[in-house]
């Protein structure tokens, strides 16, 4: 499949979780391997921490994570088997396997730490998944969380065209199966028990962005949002 294409169908509704699954396969190993250095440098974890990943693709976040010193305990959870396979060479655990069928009671408030990036909106239901990993924090584990935002001006000006596109990869990716705007996305942490501290997008606008939010006293600043980022803590008990 040509993933460059941006006349892609969407996913039919009545797909099975294992049909939706398979469609990764055609993924490029990039899709893979990031590594969320932005994460890593903001995480206050130290070598005695324990992480919980969703999503960790082949293992580079957490490879990177291990190396600064940020964790001694890395667990990953990764739908792709062969990514999977590549993270358990360097990660303490990889579980392999849809995350929304996975028992995740074993790993009940032993992490310091959970990341989750560009991961919700792929799930089928991640408001009780979200739920089920907090329950894996510590009282005031810290979670880091990205997600696209479908308020996004660029998204909009194509609505306005009468577009809705869907791509290999990107903000459009055809596996999106939820759409967040950030209000939406703070709504899905406090649902889930997490407090949020703020709520910031990925990547600062640039200056015709940053003019039009000081001129409109931030009221839009959610248009020039491509991808948002929550950093939060889970309430205590």
């Amino acid at each position: 499949m040509n993933t460059q294409t941006d006349t892609l169908m969407p996913l039919a509704e009545n797909q099975t979780r294992s049909a939706i699954a398979s469609i990764y396969d055609e993924k490029p190993a990039s899709y893979f391997g990031n590594a969320r250095h932005d994460i890593i440098a903001a995480l206050k974890t130290g070598p005695d921490s324990a992480i919980l990943e969703l999503g960790c693709g082949s293992g580079g976040t957490g490879r990177a994570a291990l190396i600064a010193g940020k964790a001694g305990r890395y667990v990953g959870l990764e739908l792709n088997e062969q990514a999977g396979a590549t993270a358990a060479e360097s990660l303490t655990e990889v579980v392999v396997g849809d995350v929304q069928d996975i028992d995740l009671s074993r790993f009940a408030g032993q992490f310091d730490a959970l990341i989750i990036s560009e991961v919700l909106e792929h799930l089928t239901d991640p408001w009780s998944t979200l739920g089920r990993l907090t329950t894996c924090l510590k009282p005031g584990g810290v979670v880091f969380a990205s997600s696209p935002n479908i308020a996004y001006f660029g998204i909009i000006k194509n609505l306005i065209l009468g577009r809705f596109r869907y791509h290999g990869t990107g903000l459009m990716d055809r596996t999106h199966l939820r759409w967040f705007t950030p209000e939406s996305f703070r709504q899905l942490f406090e649902g889930a028990g997490i407090e949020v501290h703020s709520l910031q997008p990925m990547r600062h606008p640039g200056w015709k962005g940053r003019l039009f939010n000081a001129l409109t006293g931030n009221r839009f600043d959610h248009l020039f949002m491509a991808q948002m980022m929550v950093v939060g803590s889970r309430r205590h008990a």
